[in-house]
């Protein structure tokens, strides 16, 4: 039986699962529960009898125990923020929200690790680093709002990867309810541990198929006591390329984040973004946004103008900004930070979240370019993303005046033509936005044969009656 054929709980059923967490924590309004129906793109919008707040990892226990035995299905969902329909409810499934298990156990400067909960705010996980002089380097857009939980179920990318690598690097051990109610305890601080399989990356990336993620342990860093910025005019996607390889070797590891943003989203973010201004006295086409950092207080915004003195005598940049405080620092952030956000007003956007080797980026840009405007004549590719690690955040807005039904409903296609030039240069169609759904139909062109197969074959192991997330991944 499949989650398509399975009969909708019943209100004895339902009034069961409300007795584990309380009738307070147990929304059926309609108005309570519909701010968890609809993700932030409004692509999708969903429909449950019912969200569950468990407070505890015993509620969650509970929880799964009685669905496993009676074949509910659950839809996990942290902040509602994913970007693939992942969280959703897409057929009436019961909504298991972390958001309530939002505590942080421990913060462990000496080891450099921290515990959280699930439902922990990634903004506050990077806080309570900061007040034991840490650094939590996952960062985000949606930081204000993602958790914990979410950052490791989907994976999450972010503007550190450069250095500090993805959200599974950023993890020791985790605390997993299974599917049939056992808890995983590997909350291990340790950095050695060569007892047998490394069963926590099971679990990062899953999307909640394969058990619920309650508390991880987390890995910190010291806090750089030197950070510079800088806005960069480049003239193409290569030269910004060189200009990586230049920084890369000048200054090394001290090179955290490295985003390439074309010259027409920028316009989308000066014209719809609040309090979004143009960085640079001229227009160029293609811009750099780098930020370096050092745990030497001193000498890091000699070296970052020497860099970039340098790119200008190699013509790998026309311009440049380093930011001269805090506000200024913020605000090119911002503008980073808003490049979602403002593609809404310009009308339909399809979105890809791909990766390539980071050599072939550029052409992967020139080719993915001409295959769309072949496609749909006057298409706008306004692509930007982390090419420090490969990972283009590659959108396309309607032509100017389009019908935005009529150019939406190409989604596929042109999803179609991007990811064939994305597995031409060895990429995967996503990079750190997850599966979910709406890449669902798209993994078994993509993977190997093999590595879906142990993938389905993990699934019906760990959930042997699909009640996790059914419908999503694999």
């Amino acid at each position: 039986m499949n989650q398509h054929t399975r009969p909708k709980p019943s209100p004895e059923l339902l009034a069961q699962f409300a007795r584990l967490v309380g009738e307070k924590y147990a929304l059926t309004d309609k108005a309570a529960v519909e701010p968890y129906l609809v993700e932030e793109r409004g692509l999708y919008h969903g429909h449950s009898p019912m969200v569950l707040r468990p407070g505890s990892v015993e509620d969650v226990v509970a929880i799964l125990k009685l669905a496993n035995a009676t074949r509910t299905p659950l839809v996990p969902q942290g902040g509602n923020t994913g970007l693939v329909g992942g969280q959703i409810p897409h057929e009436g499934e019961i909504v298991l929200s972390l958001r309530r298990l939002d505590k942080i156990r421990e913060v462990d400067a000496t080891s450099n690790a921290m515990t959280c909960e699930a439902g922990t705010v990634l903004v506050k996980a990077q806080e309570a680093a900061a007040a034991a002089d840490r650094l939590f380097p996952l960062s985000l857009g949606a930081e204000g709002s993602c958790t914990i939980g979410g950052n490791l179920s989907t994976n999450a990318g972010g503007t550190a990867a450069l250095t500090y690598g993805i959200a599974r690097d950023l993890v020791v051990g985790l605390e997993v309810v299974l599917a049939d109610g056992r808890v995983m305890h590997t909350l291990s601080k340790l950095k050695k541990d060569n007892t047998g399989y490394d069963l926590k990356d099971l679990f990062v990336g899953a999307e909640g198929t394969l058990g619920i993620i309650t508390a991880a342990v987390l890995k910190l860093f010291p806090r750089p006591r030197a950070v510079e910025t800088a806005f960069v005019g480049v003239p193409s996607p290569r030269a910004a390329l060189g200009l990586l390889n230049l920084a890369r070797e000048r200054i090394g590891g001290t090179v955290t984040s490295f985003e390439l943003i074309c010259r027409g989203i920028l316009d989308f973010a000066l014209k719809h973004g609040h309090g979004c201004r143009d960085p640079l006295a001229s227009v160029y086409p293609w811009y750099v946004l780098i930020e370096v950092s050092s745990q030497t207080p001193s000498g890091l915004r000699t070296s970052l103008e020497e860099v970039l003195a340098t790119g200008i005598e190699r013509s790998l940049l026309d311009d440049a900004a380093i930011a001269a405080s805090l506000d200024q620092t913020r605000g090119f952030w911002h503008l980073r930070h808003s490049l979602p956000e403002v593609q809404k007003p310009e009308g339909g956007s399809i979105k890809h979240d791909i990766s390539v080797p980071v050599a072939a980026v550029p052409d992967f840009l020139e080719e993915a370019d001409a295959a769309v405007e072949a496609l749909i004549p006057g298409a706008r590719p306004v692509p930007f993303g982390h090419l420090g690690d490969g990972n283009m955040h590659y959108n396309v807005s309607q032509p100017i005046g389009a019908d935005k039904p009529a150019f939406l409903a190409r989604w596929g296609a042109v999803n179609a033509v991007v990811d064939r030039v994305v597995l031409q240069h060895g990429g995967s169609i996503s990079a750190e936005h997850g599966i979910g759904v709406l890449k669902h139909a798209s993994l078994p062109k993509v993977k190997d044969p093999v590595a879906l197969d142990i993938m389905r074959t993990l699934k019906r192991t760990l959930d042997p009656n699909n009640i996790l997330n059914p419908g999503k991944v694999v």
